[in-house]
């Protein structure tokens, strides 16, 4: 979406002001287990990670503390941490984030260097369709959405950061941080 069509801070806190996330409950809990159940099987046990986006309701970071994790969290409206964002981490976690971003290739890049080597980066949004798709498509009539991805653009931003990409169902991206080889 062009910057001018963007609504103001105010009101964009206000919409997400009206979201009902909460720890307590389970459909909540169920829909972000789309990125927490395969993220969870690849990560090693006491692993260190970022919730970016948090929300009002911080869930998916307590769902990780729960199995023994340390997780920070960071929200541009609700828990803006900057300290969060000058540590690294052996996973990032952005559910329902990256279609709000205004910049996009700068928080994503930012992300991708916090990220340790071996890491995981885990997306979760709506990817968008073709054309004609998009014209009818739901998703972008939230005015909160400025920007959409596509497979397409997971696939050239893996290529971009050398990472390995897998896709759990049609709305969730793992990207894993290679390794670099020992010299």
């Amino acid at each position: 979406m062009p910057p001018a069509q963007y609504i103001s801070e105010a009101d964009e806190k206000a919409a997400y002001d009206h979201h009902q996330n909460s720890p307590a409950d389970p459909d909540y809990r169920r829909f972000l287990s789309r990125l927490f159940l395969p993220l969870q099987d690849r990560l090693a046990p006491e692993s260190q990670g970022l919730d970016f986006g948090s929300g009002p309701g911080p869930t998916l970071s307590i769902m990780f503390k729960e199995i023994g994790h340390t997780v920070n969290i960071y929200d541009y409206f609700y828990a803006k941490n900057p300290i969060a964002l000058q540590q690294n981490y052996d996973f990032i976690t952005a559910t329902e984030v990256v279609e709000h971003l205004h910049d996009p290739a700068t928080i994503l890049e930012q992300l991708w260097e916090l990220l340790k080597p071996g890491g995981y980066l885990g997306l979760m949004t709506k990817p968008a369709g073709d054309r004609e798709a998009f014209a009818e498509w739901f998703y972008k009539n939230d005015r909160t959405h400025v920007c959409f991805f596509s497979p397409a653009t997971f696939e050239w931003l893996a290529d971009q950061w050398q990472a390995d990409l897998e896709f759990f169902g049609n709305d969730v991206m793992l990207f894993h941080k290679q390794v670099p080889p020992a010299s």
